[in-house]
């Protein structure tokens, strides 16, 4: 620290300076003297899929030496399709800061969306995943019009708040302390939506193997059976073999050991469609974060293919559920039973 006394205005600066050079805290332009430097502090940028049909979220990853105009086009639905990669449920990833949109918000932090429900959705499989806990401050950007009174009553338990409120002139601490949901709803969720949004079925799935009531909207509550036994969810802290073999047919293992005798028939699923430049590891990655994993991958990478081996048939169809959409850099895979595909 400089001494408060007996220094000028450019001693401060100088100091600044040097300690930003010194520690490489500085980014673009570098030296930074005589300038007002901009330092280094990058932060990850998620953004929903787009109703969420194809996964959670997208990690924005602008290319190395990114332009202006290239960091702009990130920012649009066709970036987030060229530089991003999807980020699900086994995705150990900490959120600093959400924001959210509103339709109307008030000065007590209750918020009104558009009526669709999937931004309090993305927060509560956020919750869920373990991605934001309930000190993650909540933000909301709006003009000063959107901001006014909203009876509580109109309030559900799946609403969640926001914490400041951010307008052309003002910023708002709200101070609320109503409690923000602490998962998904599972009684607010219609079959219909559960059937177009494959990342939702396979959180339900794990809640469900973890004893958690997953009852749907208008369906009654049937307890599980005594003694019945459940597939135990693939641990997201273990990690396959990450290099194929050279030859094209070579089948290895993605977590667990080989089936055996006594086990259920096992089932494959075909992707195909793979991009020219796949690696085995980018679709393994895409499969651990859908929540997808298989007890084996085959790789045809010279084919533009894989096959995928489940425990059976139930969970091969979940699987096929859960991976449609999904794209690999620009191209949609298409999945489907592999019995159909293996001859062609």
């Amino acid at each position: 620290m400089l001494p408060r006394t007996g220094v000028s205005k450019q001693d401060i600066r100088e100091h600044i300076w040097d300690y930003m050079e010194s520690q490489n805290l500085a980014d673009f332009p570098r030296p930074v003297h005589h300038r007002i430097p901009n330092f280094k502090n990058k932060k990850t940028l998620l953004v929903p899929t787009p109703r969420l049909r194809t996964g959670l979220f997208n990690k924005i990853t602008p290319p190395p030496g990114a332009t202006k105009d290239i960091l702009r086009k990130c920012a649009t639905s066709q970036g987030v399709r060229n530089y991003s990669v999807p980020i699900g449920l086994d995705s150990r990833v900490l959120v600093d800061l959400v924001v959210v949109g509103s339709v109307a918000v008030s000065e007590k932090g209750w918020r009104i969306g558009k009526g669709e429900g999937y931004a309090d959705l993305e927060y509560a499989m956020m919750v869920s995943m373990g991605a934001i806990s309930k000190e993650t401050p909540v933000v909301t950007i709006v003009h000063d019009c959107q901001v006014v009174d909203i009876p509580e009553e109109l309030l559900e338990e799946h609403d969640i708040t926001v914490d400041y409120i951010l307008t052309p002139t003002r910023v708002i601490p709200t101070g609320c302390e109503r409690p923000k949901p602490m998962g998904v709803t599972w009684s607010k969720i219609s079959r219909e939506m559960m059937e177009k949004i494959p990342v939702l079925r396979s959180l339900r799935a794990r809640e469900q193997q973890a004893g958690k009531d997953v009852t749907l909207q208008g369906e009654h509550r049937h307890p599980p059976e005594p003694g019945r036994q459940q597939t135990v969810p693939w641990s997201a802290g273990r990690r396959p073999q990450d290099t194929p073999g050279p030859e094209a047919n070579s089948m290895e293992a993605a977590c667990g050991s080989p089936l055996g005798e006594g086990a259920p028939l096992a089932a494959d699923v075909y992707v195909g469609n793979l991009p020219r430049d796949a690696r085995v590891s980018d679709l393994k990655r895409a499969l651990r974060e859908l929540g997808s994993v298989p007890l084996q991958l085959m790789w045809e990478g010279r084919r533009h293919r894989a096959f995928l081996r489940y425990q059976d048939a139930a969970a091969a169809q979940q699987a096929i559920s859960c991976l449609q959409g999904l794209r690999l850099g620009t191209d949609t895979l298409r999945v489907a039973l592999a019995r159909q595909q293996r001859d062609k």
